[in-house]
C-alpha cells in the first residue's frame, strides 16, 4: 500500500477509503463553514520561492534546531487526538517512525497510548506532550507528573480549545456525542472490515491518559466525550502562570494566532510557541497560520517559534522556515500515513516531504535549512495579485 504514496494527498486518499467515515470526517474535517480549513492550504500560495542557480549542488543538510535539539527534520510530528483509531498502536507507530527519521513526535493527551506505553517501547524515542488542562486541576497535575516521570522535555499546552469549534462532519456523525456502538455506527465499521481486523488486533481502545479512572466510563467513545466537556473554557494566562512555576522543562504555548498573545507568552515565561489555529477546527474565518506567521515571529522578539496548519508539501515547510519559523509540526498529514498504512505509511509521508525539501533547497541554490533560516525572508516574494 505505502508504495503507492508519491505526496500527503495520495495517503489522505488510501486513508479515506481504508477509515470508517466518522473517523476519517474527525481527522479530515473543520469548523462551521471550514473557511478557515481551507485558507490553511490556499495561503502558502501568497508567497513564492526564490530560484537561484548555478550554486554547485549537493546533497542538502536538512538538520536545523528547534525545541533545544538538533533534529534531522525541520518538522515533527505534532499532537494529534486518538491517533490509535486510525490505525492499531497508531501513537506507537508514529513514534517509532518519527525516531527512525531522527525527528520529534508530540503526544496527544487525547492519545489512545500513555506516555507510559511510549516509554516501555524501546523504538519509540522520547515523546514530548500535548496537554489540556481541565476543570478538575488535580487531574492537570496527575498528567504533568505523568510527563515527568515519563522524561518528557518539552510539554505543549494547548491554549485554543477551551471553547469547542462547532465541527458539523463530526456532529452529524455522532463523533464525541455517543457513547457506545449502536447499530448505525456498527453497520459503518463493517463496512470497514480490514479497519476491523487491525483493531481488533490492537486491543481494546481507550484514552490512554485516563486509563482505569471507571468515572470516564469504559469503552473510548464514552471517554472521549467525557474528557471533551471536561476541559476548562475559563482557562486564562494565570494558568500559564500555575504551569510555569510547575513545570520546570521546557513550556510551548500551542494555539497562538496573535501578535499580542505572542508578546504575552513571552512575559509569562513560555520557551516556545506554536501559531495554530488547531487545523481551522476551531474559530472558523479565522486567519490561517502561514499568513501571521511573520507578524507573530516579530512580536516574539527571539523566542522561539513553531508552527503547524495546513501543511502538505515540501515547499510550504520551506516557506515557513523563510518566514521565519524554527520547525513545523505535522498533523493532518501524518495522520493519514498512519490511516493509509501504519508504520510504514508514516514514514513513506516523512520521506517523501524530506525529498521535497531536499529538491526545493536545491534549487533554490540552498545547501541547508540553516542557510535557508539565514537567508530568511529575502528567500521568498510576495505573489503577484
Amino acid at each position: 500500500m505505502t508504495s503507492r504514496i508519491f505526496n500527503v494527498e495520495d495517503a489522505r486518499r488510501i486513508a479515506k477509503r481504508r477509515l470508517p467515515k466518522i473517523f476519517f470526517d474527525y481527522i479530515d474535517g473543520g469548523s462551521s463553514g471550514e473557511e478557515t480549513l481551507r485558507a490553511n492550504r490556499e495561503d502558502f500560495g501568497r508567497w513564492r520561492l526564490e530560484q537561484r542557480v548555478l550554486a554547485g549542488f549537493q546533497p542538502a543538510d536538512l538538520s536545523t534546531r528547534y525545541l533545544g535539539q538538533r533534529h534531522a527534520l525541520p518538522f515533527m510530528l505534532g499532537p494529534v487526538g486518538f491517533l490509535g483509531l486510525f490505525a492499531g498502536k497508531g501513537e506507537i507507530l508514529a513514534a517509532r517512525a518519527a525516531h527512525r527519521a531522527g525527528t520529534g513526535f508530540c503526544l496527544s493527551n487525547f492519545s489512545i497510548a500513555s506516555l507510559a506505553d511510549l516509554k516501555a517501547d524501546g523504538a519509540a524515542g522520547q515523546p514530548q506532550f500535548q496537554l489540556y488542562v481541565l476543570k478538575d486541576r488535580g487531574l492537570a497535575e496527575e498528567f504533568v507528573q505523568a510527563a515527568e516521570t515519563a522524561g518528557v522535555e518539552t510539554l505543549h499546552l494547548t491554549v485554543d480549545t477551551a471553547i469547542t469549534g462547532i465541527r458539523e462532519r463530526d456532529a452529524r456523525n455522532g463523533f464525541r456525542a455517543v457513547t457506545r456502538i449502536g447499530p448505525r455506527l456498527g453497520f459503518g465499521l463493517a463496512l470497514r472490515p480490514a479497519w476491523c481486523l487491525d483493531l481488533a488486533r490492537a486491543g481494546r481502545p481507550g484514552v490512554g491518559a485516563v486509563r482505569g479512572r471507571a468515572e470516564f466510563g469504559n469503552g473510548i467513545l464514552e471517554q472521549a466525550s467525557t474528557l471533551s466537556r471536561l476541559i476548562d473554557p475559563a482557562l486564562s494566562w494565570a494558568d500559564v502562570e500555575w504551569l510555569r512555576e510547575r513545570w520546570k522543562g521546557r513550556l510551548s504555548i500551542k494555539g497562538i494566532l496573535h501578535a499580542d498573545d505572542a508578546a504575552r507568552a513571552k512575559a509569562a515565561g513560555a520557551d516556545a510557541i506554536v501559531v495554530s489555529n488547531h487545523g481551522g477546527r476551531q474559530l472558523d474565518t479565522a486567519p490561517s497560520t502561514i499568513s501571521v506567521l511573520p507578524e507573530i515571529v516579530d512580536a516574539a522578539d527571539g523566542m522561539e517559534v513553531l508552527i503547524d496548519g495546513g501543511f502538505r508539501r515540501g515547499t510550504d515547510i520551506v516557506k515557513a522556515l523563510g518566514l521565519g519559523a524554527s520547525g513545523v509540526l505535522l498533523g493532518r498529514a501524518y495522520a493519514f500515513g498512519a490511516a493509509a498504512g501504519g508504520e510504514a505509511g508514516v514514514s513513506a509521508v516523512i520521506e517523501t516531504l524530506a525529498a521535497e525539501i531536499g529538491v526545493t533547497l536545491g534549487l533554490m541554490g540552498l545547501s541547508s535549512i540553516d542557510e535557508l533560516k539565514s537567508r530568511g525572508r529575502s528567500a521568498l516574494r510576495t505573489a503577484p495579485g
